[in-house]
């Protein structure tokens, strides 16, 4: 299951948001995998992929329903307490909503 802030939610629903950046002790999701998002319901796992915080690109800001690199890494700093920061993982998470026929 991935949880997201409240306000995600709507543009995870339309599609909007395809991505989320998580940090990790371990990787804890793998491509092909379903998952569920309490609100909006099932998701495909498209990709997993360690990611440098400072690597990340306006594309990710995008993908993640940011409107800039900055924006998003403020959220990032804001969500996780700085040890984790260094003593844990980034992952770049890339998913799509299942829609039910």
């Amino acid at each position: 299951m991935l949880l997201f802030k409240k306000k995600f939610l709507p543009l995870i629903r339309s599609g909007q948001k395809t991505q989320t950046i998580r940090v990790w002790k371990f990787r804890r999701m793998k491509t092909g995998q379903r998952s569920y998002i309490p609100g909006v319901g099932y998701i495909r796992i498209e990709s997993v992929e360690e990611v440098e915080l400072d690597a990340l690109t306006e594309e990710d800001a995008q993908l993640d329903g940011f409107s800039s690199v900055a924006a998003l890494q403020k959220e990032i700093q804001e969500l996780y307490p700085p040890e984790d920061h260094t003593r844990h993982r980034t992952f770049r998470v890339r998913f799509s909503l299942m829609r039910e026929h």
